[in-house]
């Protein structure tokens, strides 16, 4: 055997030696430790104590994240998520979601309207269906075949203010408000509601249970008063969310066309499977936009959280302001700012 034929049977038996390390820690980190994480703390509190509800009893993170982020998509006081947030330049509310399982079991929904849970029509989708995702008439047709009524298409009365004051000039400039809760990007939107609740982006959610599976959900009605059709990235697998259970899952929010461009969540997830922490990865991706993006970086926001199978959170931005909540059997929904790029 020569010296080049040793060196490489050495490191081979080095790389076995590192997996084999990583997947016993995977299983000692995994076992009875469920986690949950999602985007923009004034909103993701109320979510992940609703996903904690099926974690703490051994259920799945595929029905956390579900009815974790339904409780966004139920609040009519929410500015970017559901049937009571902004609507689009034709006065028009429209959502889309996208859910994602431990089994790379995938399915989504855009430019839906009049359907009060679209991560629920986006589970059917993956479910019941040979296809990933539907969109527009075709996915509303989808939701009454299976039983979903159609909500009555009026606007909530903060976006209806909103949308009266975006009238006036009729621009489409998304930028960034900055306030209590985080970044957000729909422009001429109150600081905060009348109810004490903070504006906000769309919630993605990845969370593992107590077997050590990884889901993920992410839903949102997009930038408020977009051009009508426009998709984002929370519906596109790959883009918005990404889960592979082998390594961890990533999910996005901010301007979905900066994620779309870079496929971001899935890159997250592919720099956590080269070996970086969620955080570093989380990073690369951010400087990834950085370098890719035709636009400045300080007019746009986008920040990624990640979860890897050792149970290792983190996340990262462009701009400061994105936080998120963490809750898991040592954090009661810790609240956490996530570095930026942008000083």
């Amino acid at each position: 055997m020569n010296r080049r034929e040793v060196i490489k049977m050495l490191g081979l038996s080095g790389a076995f030696l590192a997996t084999r390390k990583f997947s016993l820690a995977n299983t000692a980190a995994q076992k009875n430790n469920p986690i949950v994480l999602s985007t923009w703390y004034n909103q993701a509190v109320t979510a992940n104590n609703q996903a904690w509800q099926t974690l703490s009893t051994k259920g799945s993170a595929l029905d956390a994240v579900e009815q974790g982020v339904m409780m966004s998509e139920n609040d009519w006081e929410n500015c970017c998520v559901g049937l009571g947030a902004n609507p689009d330049r034709d006065g028009k509310v429209t959502l889309d979601a996208s859910i994602m399982n431990h089994k790379s079991e995938c399915g989504s929904v855009a430019f839906l309207e009049r359907i009060k849970n679209p991560i629920q029509l986006a589970r059917a989708v993956m479910e019941k269906t040979p296809h990933v995702m539907l969109v527009g008439e075709g996915a509303q047709q989808f939701a009454v075949a299976n039983g979903i009524t159609l909500e009555e298409q009026k606007l909530s009365e903060h976006a209806k203010s909103a949308y009266t004051n975006w009238l006036k000039k009729s621009e489409y400039k998304p930028v960034m408000n900055i306030e209590k809760g985080g970044i957000i990007h729909e422009p001429m939107v109150p600081n905060k509601l009348e109810n004490g609740k903070w504006n906000h982006d769309t919630i993605g959610m990845i969370a593992m249970d107590a077997q050590g599976n990884l889901s993920g959900a992410c839903t949102t009605s997009g930038m408020g008063f977009k051009m009508r059709g426009r998709v984002g990235d929370s519906p596109i697998i790959g883009a918005g969310l990404y889960v592979d259970n082998e390594i961890g899952a990533a999910t996005a929010t901010g301007h979905g066309e900066e994620v779309i461009r870079i496929s971001g969540s899935f890159l997250v997830v592919e720099y956590m499977r080269q070996g970086y922490s969620p955080e570093m990865a989380c990073k690369k991706a951010v400087n990834r936009i950085m370098k890719k993006t035709p636009r400045k970086a300080n007019e746009i926001q986008v920040g990624f959280i990640a979860l890897n199978k050792n149970g290792e959170h983190g996340a990262y931005a462009i701009n400061k302001g994105f936080d998120f909540a963490v809750k898991s059997n040592q954090l009661n929904n810790t609240k956490e700012n996530a570095k930026h790029i942008i000083k």
